[in-house]
């Protein structure tokens, strides 16, 4: 066997999300069509044009990360180790120290933890910061927690590609792992953006929806009426490891992935290509390493943050690759129900992606009401569907033309 034929399966999931903490009640409450988006609480909004967002809820850090890494967490970190945690439990995995490791996604790192920091300092009569402040609000401190709590020597890098980095932070393990520098790995993501300085700016780029009067509501993937995405926060953990490494440990497999591709729109430092060409040559190219026929994807759960262009240009980009299929194809865009989650999104959305295998149910796409001409694809719109899917895929297509699809099939023998 070759490196480039090895097989490699999930076996454990993790998920810190607006809709719930840990996979079942994520999964339970996206598949009811609960709304994690609200009024922010974590600070005062009541100045800023946005106030709100799809804030992780009564997430206590003391439940699920033990003290002594929990307060060199900052948030973001916070999500992305607790839903660490809980992936590593689920796989039952026992590490292999140098043949175990980890890749972590995040498109902001520490920028709460940075703008909570200088505004107590330029208030404070006494100028003192924590030495504590750097290590937290860096990229790579959760994998590096992760790595010291479960002994963890092998790979472990940070990917940083923007609302991309989710999925490219499964693509780089799951590289490692063809290239023999791992067995297992574990690709987490982390994402806490809320804070008045990224809302002012996002706002400004008018980027975000608007609609602080229905919150629960402006997050309107594909509909003709959508204003803007919504931000979101939370955390995302997948156990890769080889098909061999899973069977003889006796692991529960929950999906195979198939394929991974990246690439970058090299166009514009917010808009995607016009008719989004990189995202279809993406697509086209995940569709190629998987060895797949169009018609053999059953459902994609799309970047869809309900922007104008970009959803419009995300559906244009679809037809371009699934052709007559794209009729027959199901797509829907879970930020509905949890805003954007950035960095984590990526794993989130993949976990949505191999429960929607597993169970044979398709996630709806909230606040779908008016169609949109320009994006007249089955977008499971509101309500959960029953189907029976067996290759589904992701879309993440960030900012700097970053963009990245992911192929994951059910397991077969």
């Amino acid at each position: 066997m070759t490196m480039n034929n090895i097989r490699i399966v999930v076996t454990g999931m993790g998920a810190v999300t607006p809709i719930g903490i840990g996979v079942q009640a994520y999964w339970d409450n996206l598949i009811s069509g609960v709304s994690g988006v609200a009024p922010i609480r974590g600070f005062d909004a009541s100045a800023l044009p946005v106030r709100f967002g799809g804030e992780v809820k009564d997430f206590d850090p003391g439940k699920y990360i033990p003290k002594e890494y929990e307060k060199n967490l900052a948030p973001f970190g916070q999500y992305a180790f607790a839903a660490a945690e809980e992936a590593l439990a689920q796989s039952g995995l026992e590490v292999d120290p140098f043949r175990t490791g980890i890749v972590m996604g995040t498109a902001m790192d520490g920028v709460t933890e940075i703008a909570a920091t200088q505004t107590e300092y330029d208030a404070a009569s006494r100028k003192k910061v924590s030495p504590r402040f750097v290590p937290k609000i860096l990229g790579n401190m959760a994998p590096c927690q992760i790595a010291i709590a479960h002994n963890i020597r092998g790979p472990s890098m940070t990917v940083n590609t923007a609302c991309s980095s989710g999925i490219d932070a499964i693509n780089v393990a799951c590289l490692l792992i063809r290239a023999g520098a791992a067995d297992a790995m574990l690709a987490i993501g982390g994402e806490s953006i809320m804070c008045s300085t990224t809302i002012a700016s996002l706002s400004a780029a008018q980027a975000l929806s608007r609609n602080n009067d229905d919150p629960s509501h402006a997050c309107r993937p594909f509909d003709l009426h959508r204003d803007g995405f919504v931000m979101g926060e939370g955390g995302g953990a997948l156990v890769l490891e080889t098909l061999e490494h899973a069977r003889a440990r006796g692991a529960v497999i929950y999906a195979e992935v198939l394929s991974c591709a990246n690439n970058n729109d090299a166009y514009h430092i917010t808009s995607p290509r016009p008719g989004g060409e990189g995202g279809a040559q993406c697509m086209q190219l995940a569709l190629e390493q998987a060895g797949l026929r169009p018609e053999q994807v059953d459902y994609i759960n799309t970047h869809g943050t309900a922007t104008l262009k970009g959803d419009a240009y995300e559906c244009a980009a679809i037809r371009t690759v699934f052709g007559s299929h794209a009729d027959a194809l199901a797509i829907s865009s879970t930020k509905g129900a949890t805003g954007h989650l950035m960095g984590a999104g990526g794993i989130t959305e993949s976990i949505a992606c191999i429960l929607a295998i597993r169970d044979g149910v398709l996630p709806p796409t909230l606040n779908y009401d008016t169609p949109d001409p320009a994006c007249d694809l089955d977008c499971v719109p509101n309500t959960a569907r029953r189907a029976d899917i067996r290759i589904a895929m992701n879309n993440a297509l960030g900012f700097g033309g970053q963009n990245a699809s992911l192929i994951l099939g059910r397991y077969e023998d």
